[in-house]
């Protein structure tokens, strides 16, 4: 289980969750800060990457398009790296639960 953090997520979540998510990255690491939803998309899918964001605009996708790639949606409003962090950490069984979901494509974490 690999995970992409979008751009509204710190780059700093990839080394301080690689204890539980290993071989995760951030669009930042992968040259994708210039791309838009659909080249993140793309990228996602073609590298079994799950996309976590706190955009809605992932979730939309997978309504219209399908998954994989599978989304997680952190619907928390402004907080930090640390509480983003947390809720990951928190839902870490959730999160591997979803992965084996062959019939969820979107994940919505609070």
């Amino acid at each position: 289980m690999k995970l992409l953090f979008d751009q509204n997520l710190s780059p700093r979540l990839v080394s301080r969750l690689s204890d539980i998510y290993p071989n995760s990255s951030h669009v930042f690491l992968e040259g994708l800060e210039q791309a838009n939803d659909q080249e993140i998309w793309q990228y996602s899918g073609d590298n079994d990457y799950i996309i976590v964001t706190k955009d809605s605009d992932f979730n939309e996708l997978v309504v219209l398009r399908g998954f994989p790639p599978k989304v997680i949606w952190v619907r928390r409003g402004n907080c930090s790296t640390t509480e983003i962090e947390t809720i990951l950490r928190m839902h870490q069984e959730d999160i591997i639960n979803f992965c084996q979901d062959q019939n969820l494509g979107t994940l919505t974490l609070f």
